[in-house]
Formats: structure tokens, C-alpha cells, sequence
């Protein structure tokens, strides 16, 4: 019997196959053979002319809430934030604030839309995207982003992270409008412990992220030690609380930007505690001057991966939610040029990420979900070379259509992609 696919993709090539070309068959959402000839009825087929076909990019760790408001404010806190080893990080927060008094669900949501369109156009079918929750978002960008999720449902898939971003012991109300983000529908539970005034108050802020977490049986996602404080120490909480609480492989750190300034011993044993509490972290080292050690946490066995973390927001005024481009940046900022560890690169933006988010079988084998980009390149030295957009991306099993999108991508305007 003639096997029926719904989409073939002929004569590609795998990562670290680089001799040969394979046809990959796709069928209900999953990936359904791989094979040097593959016979069959299909509905759609795609000659990729030996070009590198992977799984699609990831990326865990974006404030989608404040895609593109640059605009709406001067670029002080950018001047701090990027300031000499990051000493006035909390100043920098404290200012970028201002843009949140301004807060809508109107707008936001066509900012997070042109946001997502363009993720779908660089091949990043999956991101974990933050929303502020405090007295002056209040809920406005949970709200927005929970619209987005439901209306780029099968071709981007958004985990919506509730994030405490002013505190939750020094901002009063703003546990109850981080539960209140939960009981909306918010998937993930964000804090920013270091933000916290006190030693005491971070392990509080700690505490509370996790009572919500199993209160709801939801994964957490906290930024930590985002500042040029070696005495910085909220990650290790982080990871404490992770095993007292049985979460492990549920908890996401990013940034923890203050590692690059740890003593070694002290680093040593934090990267022991992290691999015990399967404890991912995120880094995002071309947004800010300081960055995780992420050589020394591949080396020591740590879950690492890249985020874009911002687009042309109060922190960073470029990103395209290309996470090519990420990679391509990261390379020259911890020299990672070999062929290597640019392969151990592209597993930071694909399958590690993936991992971080707890996406289960995210990879280019028979039976996984069909996430794939099919690159302009052959290689993946090419690839980053150009960070160009993918010829083709697959989402759910699907080819997108890049032309349906490409309106969204310039109006903020849901209706341009529900037109036929």
C-alpha cells in the first residue's frame, strides 16, 4: 500500500551527515520517514536542492510585552543597563518602568503581533514570552499575549509567562495580580527575586513564586543576579527551593548575569547545585555587558540555551526574534568560531532550548513533532554566517505562509491574515 504524506521535503541535508540527501515525510503534525528515496502520495512537495534542514528555532526567553516601545520613551535606562559591569541594572529597571503607566491591551497586542509574525518569517516556532505584572501593567500584557497565544495557535506556540518584574515583596498587590495572571491562564510563573531589597525578601520573593507554581502546577521562570553584584545570590536560592520543592526539570533561570563575576570555588558549587536541580538557564549575553559563564556550564554538563530577551525595547533597541542572528552575535562574543562550537551553538537556539521549555521529542527524527526550518544554507557555517531567514518553516506539520503573514508583520492587524 502506497504510504500518503502531507508534505515531503526532497533531497535535504541533515546536521553532521553533510555526504548525504534524504527525503523527510511529514503526516498528521509528525514526522513519518526519512528515507534516501522516499516513495509516496503527497499533497505538497518542497525540492530543497541539498540545503540543511533542522528542527525549528526556540526561544525561551523574550518580554514580548515590550516589543517596539523604544519609541515610547528616551534612552536612559539603555545607558544604564549597558553601564560599566551593569552597576546601575536596578536603576536601569526603575527607569524602563516609566513606558508601563501607559499600558493597553490595544496596542500592546499589535506590537506582540508584527513580534510573533516575524518570528514565523525567521523560523522561531516556539518562545517563552514574558509579560509584566505589577500595579502599573497590571494586567494589560498578560492579556494581550494570552490573545496572541490563542491567534497564532498551530503556527507559533507562546508560553506565557506571568512576571513579577517589580517585586513581590517590595511591590504591594502584586502576588495577588501575579495569581490573578495565573487564573487568567498565564503557563508559566515568573519572578525576579534579585530586584528584592533584602536578602530576606529574595528568599520571600523565592518562596512565593513557588507556592504559586504548585498551586497551580505550573513550570517557573525567574531572572536572576542581573547585575554586576558578585554578592548575588539569588540563583542559589532559586535552586534550593527547586529541590526542596521537587520542580526539578520545571525551573528556568536566565540572565544570572553576576556569575561572570563569582569567585571560582563559589561558581563550582553553584554549578554542582544547578546539575541537581536540573536547573536550565538562559543567557543573553548581547544584551547587556556581563554574561553567564556559558563555556564553563557546558563543560560542567548544565541545561544552557540563548533567548533574544528584547526587541527594540527600554534594554536593547535592535532584535528581530531571529535567533540565527543570536547565535551569530554570541559566537563573536565568547569566541565560540570552531566548527564544534558552532554546532554546540545551533543546539542552544534548537534542541537545548526546546529542552529548557520542556517541549517534549523536539528533534529531527520518525515520530517527533514536525517543527522544521529548511535554511538557505548547507551548513550550518553558512547559516550563521548570513542568519538569513529560512526558505521554508514547518509548524505542527504545516507549511507557514510567509506571504499571508508578511501584512501582520508591518500592521499589528490580525484581520490581514484571516482574509483568504
Amino acid at each position: 500500500m502506497t504510504q500518503s504524506f502531507d508534505l515531503i521535503i526532497r533531497n535535504a541535508r541533515l546536521r553532521r551527515q553533510p555526504a548525504a540527501l534524504v527525503d523527510i515525510g511529514l503526516a498528521g503534525g509528525k514526522i513519518a520517514a526519512i528515507e534516501a528515496s522516499l516513495a509516496g502520495q503527497t499533497a505538497l512537495e518542497l525540492e530543497v536542492q541539498g540545503n540543511l534542514v533542522t528542527e525549528s528555532f526556540v526561544n525561551p526567553h523574550l518580554h514580548l510585552c515590550k516589543v517596539y516601545t523604544l519609541a515610547m520613551m528616551d534612552d536612559a535606562a539603555m545607558k544604564n543597563y549597558h553601564g560599566a559591569e551593569m552597576g546601575k541594572a536596578m536603576n536601569a529597571i526603575e527607569l524602563a518602568a516609566q513606558v508601563k503607566a501607559q499600558y493597553d491591551e490595544r496596542w500592546i497586542i499589535k506590537n506582540v503581533r508584527r513580534a510573533v509574525a516575524r518570528a514565523a518569517q525567521y523560523g522561531n516556532t516556539h518562545i517563552r514570552a514574558f509579560a509584566d505584572v505589577d500595579r502599573q501593567a497590571r494586567l494589560e500584557g498578560v492579556k494581550a499575549l494570552l490573545r496572541a497565544r490563542e491567534e497564532f495557535s498551530g503556527l507559533v506556540d507562546l508560553q506565557v509567562v506571568a512576571f513579577a518584574q517589580d517585586g513581590l515583596v517590595r511591590e504591594p498587590g502584586a502576588f495577588e495580580l501575579l495569581r490573578q495572571a495565573m487564573e487568567l491562564g498565564a503557563d508559566v510563573v515568573g519572578g525576579i527575586p534579585w530586584i528584592e531589597y533584602t536578602e530576606a525578601a529574595m528568599a520571600e520573593h523565592v518562596r512565593l513564586v513557588f507556592d504559586l507554581a504548585e498551586a497551580f502546577d505550573k513550570p517557573v521562570s525567574m531572572l536572576v543576579d542581573d547585575a554586576g553584584d558578585p554578592g548575588l545570590r539569588s540563583l542559589e536560592l532559586m535552586a534550593v527551593e527547586t529541590i526542596k520543592r521537587g520542580w526539578q526539570g520545571r525551573v528556568l533561570a536566565h540572565h544570572a548575569r553576576a556569575m561572570a563575576l563569582y569567585p571560582r570555588p563559589y561558581l563550582q558549587k553553584l554549578m554542582a547545585l544547578m546539575k541537581k536541580a536540573e536547573l536550565g538557564l538562559v543567557s543573553d549575553p548581547h544584551t547587556g555587558p556581563l554574561h553567564a559563564p556559558i563555556r564553563d556550564l557546558l563543560a560542567e554538563g548544565v541545561l544552557v540555551c540563548l533567548g533574544q530577551d528584547d526587541i527594540s525595547d527600554a534594554y536593547y533597541p535592535f532584535g528581530r526574534n531571529n535567533m540565527l542572528e543570536v547565535a551569530f552575535l554570541v559566537s563573536h562574543l565568547l569566541w565560540l568560531t570552531g566548527q564544534d562550537e558552532m554546532e554546540s551553538l545551533y543546539d542552544l537556539i534548537t534542541t537545548q532550548a526546546a529542552q529548557a521549555m520542556g517541549l517534549a521529542d523536539f528533534t529531527l527524527q520518525v515520530g517527533a513533532p514536525a517543527h522544521l526550518v529548511v535554511l538557505a544554507a548547507p551548513d550550518i557555517l553558512e547559516a550563521l554566517r548570513d542568519h538569513a531567514a529560512p526558505r521554508y518553516v514547518v509548524s505542527h506539520g504545516r507549511l507557514i505562509d510567509q506571504d499571508r503573514l508578511a501584512p501582520v508583520q508591518r500592521t499589528g492587524e490580525w484581520a490581514e491574515l484571516s482574509r483568504p
